[in-house]
């Protein structure tokens, strides 16, 4: 371990005595010997040095008060000065200003060599750095034991938090992965070290230490080892949805009897005799991150899987929580760079209610909110959950003359159509919106009549208009 002033007058072979009063930097660890003879040697020392002198240029007094002041400026632990050379004895004049300073003063015999005193202070330091290092690989080994054995990033923090004697808390965006703090309070900038973890993807963490620590260089080795367990954790996310997903695809499409659907939904954690309500975030900008990204803390136990390009959220849940989680999922992804929107579904149960919670919350994220509630008992969400009703082909009959026209004339019939059913069949109304003569919306709208066979000013025709329209924009959404 290092040594120190008040240890090295311990040391009987070297007989060093105590020559003045002041022991502030006694007991503080030596840095290193410095010899010198020189009469202002500040410039030479860093700080934390035993500085070593015979004294043969410090004939005056004035000389060695001003050498005591530039060592005590330059910050030195003390002077061990050589007698029987130069002087028979430590100058009363430094010994005063050295008392005033509180700076140490040991009288080094002439019998004692310079080089003996350097020596120990080195082999202490050397001793103290082998220590340290040993102390370092067995922290190293500790954690990634820790990691290895299958006790995941928790148990690691929980060595690391053990080691550093502080508390730990790893963020990622708006979720924490761990938290040692009761209460699991956020951590904030003061008070706090932070160190990011790298991991060369959109989920990249936070490594949140507790003032005061000593970092003995363990918190660089815990950081590469946390990135590569989020390195790791990705890819089991990736393959971990990608089965639930193809279970989900199955159930959504109806292709598995209900005691098959409820096994195989059982094998992936999603018990069907409660109700569980869906979550769906899709992306079209971000869908390939979406499909990897990480969850917030409160959907911790969800599970989840991607469905074509969209992430599929599973909770089970009676409705009621269901909007505060989808919201704590969008600002989770919005905190990640992710640009999303969230649909909910409803809370049901069984097979054919998830299924029936999926097309809801299909359909609500069309509505393009960053949270969208569903719309209950929607007719094209009933009709989509059906794998019988030859959906797109319906709409492609009812739409295809109108896009043909359009891409023919540049009629805008598509935009006049739409408008007319958003605004619930007033000509007036659309006339407002696409800023035109009511005498040609309606010529427009008797155009339409001309080319699908369907009147939109009568309720039936209008309804398969409408319907048509919503299958082509969901269907433009979730390709099949």
């Amino acid at each position: 371990m290092a040594i120190s002033l008040a240890a090295l007058l311990g040391v009987p072979s070297l007989k060093l005595s105590k020559a003045g009063l002041a022991e502030t930097t006694s007991h503080q660890d030596i840095l290193w010997v410095a010899v010198t003879e020189q009469e202002d040697p500040q410039r030479f020392l860093n700080g934390g040095e035993l500085v070593l002198t015979t004294g043969m240029r410090l004939r005056s007094a004035p000389d060695q008060r001003r050498f005591v002041r530039q060592v005590q400026r330059a910050g030195a632990v003390g002077i061990g000065f050589g007698i029987g050379l130069t002087h028979d004895a430590v100058p009363p004049a430094l010994i005063a200003e050295a008392n005033r300073w509180g700076l140490p003063v040991v009288a080094v015999p002439y019998e004692t060599p310079f080089i003996a005193i350097g020596k120990l202070v080195a082999d202490a330091q050397s001793a103290d750095h082998y220590s340290k290092l040993e102390r370092l690989i067995a922290g190293h080994q500790i954690l990634a034991r820790a990691l290895l054995t299958g006790g995941g990033l928790a148990e690691l923090l929980k060595h690391l938090g053990s080691m550093l004697r502080t508390d730990i808390v790893l963020t990622q965006f708006t979720a924490q992965l761990y938290n040692s703090v009761p209460g699991h309070p956020a951590p904030s900038a003061d008070g706090w070290a932070s160190y990011p973890i790298p991991t060369g993807r959109r989920d990249a963490c936070t490594l949140w230490i507790k003032q005061p620590f000593e970092d003995s260089g363990i918190v660089g080795y815990a950081q590469n080892l946390i990135s590569v367990e989020l390195n790791n954790m990705v890819k089991q996310r990736q393959s971990q949805r990608a089965l639930a997903g193809q279970v989900l695809e199955d159930v959504i499409h109806g292709t598995l009897d209900p005691s098959e659907a409820t096994r195989r939904l059982a094998g992936i954690g999603i018990i069907s005799t409660r109700k569980n309500v869906v979550l769906l975030a899709e992306s079209a900008a971000h869908h390939k991150q979406l499909g990897s990204s990480s969850l917030p803390r409160p959907l911790d136990k969800a599970v989840s899987a991607v469905v074509g390009k969209d992430l599929i959220v599973v909770i089970p849940d009676d409705g009621s929580g269901a909007s505060a989680l989808a919201r704590s999922l969008s600002d989770h992804l919005a905190e990640a760079g992710l640009h999303a929107t969230i649909g909910l579904g409803g809370a049901y149960t069984k097979p054919n209610g998830l299924r029936w919670s999926y097309f809801e919350a299909r359909d609500a994220a069309s509505h393009g909110l960053p949270v969208n509630e569903p719309e209950r008992l929607s007719l094209t969400s009933l009709l989509l959950a059906s794998e019988d009703v030859p959906l797109a082909d319906m709409a492609n009959e009812s739409l295809n003359p109108l896009r043909s026209f359009d891409a023919t004339h540049g009629a805008e019939l598509m935009a006049t159509l739409e408008s007319y059913l958003n605004n619930n069949g007033s000509v007036a109304a659309v006339a407002e919106h696409l800023t035109l003569h009511r005498n040609t919306v309606r010529y427009r709208l008797a155009q339409i009549t001309e080319l699908t066979g369907y009147d939109p000013a009568q309720t039936p025709d209008r309804v398969q208009l409408w319907l048509a329209l919503a299958v082509q924009r969901l269907s433009a959404r979730h390709p099949r």
